[in-house]
């Protein structure tokens, strides 16, 4: 296994980190790396908006749900997926803009992600850990407030990154042949190995640093798609300018 394969499979999430902050550039050249993630059709539909405000990062940290490392860590970074400047375009040539496609939206969703998911890893190799803080999405509207993030833009998560302050354990992901199928979706073997892996989630849980509420991934699954889940997004994202065909 090469380094760049063992650095990817030690991920983990840190949410303590050491009061230190990023060595002078270093933010940029991560960022840098985060530019060249693939981007659908050259849109490069991501914005970032770099949070350095101590009261914003307060506020941002309760609107995500009361997350204290989004306000402890060295960097804050709201990552937006992005069609305004592809509107401006639009305006510059003469063209009708018609960002509220869904296909658009998902455009500048997945070019937000892939650049964040090259941003993490980048942070990484340079020995910082990073969280996803997909909880802004929980007020979207005050985040975007707080932010004047204008029509066409969205929130769609937030990252931590900083020095680890912590050693957290790897946390087991799905066996590979759930995820990984050949030629056809088959799922028929699919349940035996979920209940060996749903034990192994709960020995994680047990084991790892400072205990754990030791249930289950299909338990976890079931209560999150039972639940309504942000519900207030659709309305939320209409008033952003995203209003799906």
């Amino acid at each position: 296994m090469n380094a760049t394969m063992e650095l990817l499979q030690a991920h983990r999430s840190i949410r303590k980190f050491k009061d230190q902050p990023l060595a002078d550039g270093l933010l940029e050249q991560i960022i840098t790396a985060g530019q060249c993630a693939a981007t659908s059709s050259f849109l490069q539909g991501a914005t970032i908006i770099r949070v350095t405000s101590q009261e914003s990062r307060q506020a941002l940290a309760g609107y995500a749900g009361n997350q204290p490392y989004v306000a402890a860590a060295a960097e804050f970074l709201v990552f937006c997926a992005d069609l305004r400047r592809a509107g401006k375009c639009c305006e510059k040539y003469q063209k009708p803009f018609s960002g509220e496609y869904t296909e658009q939206f998902i455009i500048a969703t997945v070019d937000a992600a892939l650049f964040a998911q090259n941003v993490v890893v980048a942070a990484e190799s340079e020995g910082l850990g990073i969280c996803y803080i997909g909880g802004l999405r929980n007020n979207p509207r005050q985040v975007s407030d707080l932010l004047k993030l204008p029509r066409g833009v969205y929130p769609v998560f937030g990252l931590c990154l900083g020095y680890p302050d912590q050693d957290p354990e790897t946390k087991p992901r799905l066996p590979l042949p759930v995820i990984l199928k050949q030629d056809t979706y088959d799922d028929s073997e699919d349940a035996a190995l979920i209940d060996d892996y749903d034990e192994a989630v709960r020995e994680y849980y047990r084991n790892r640093t400072g205990g754990g509420h030791g249930i289950c991934w299909s338990e976890q699954v079931s209560t999150l798609l039972s639940e309504k889940s942000r519900p207030h997004m659709r309305g939320f994202l209409a008033e952003q300018g995203f209003d799906f065909k």
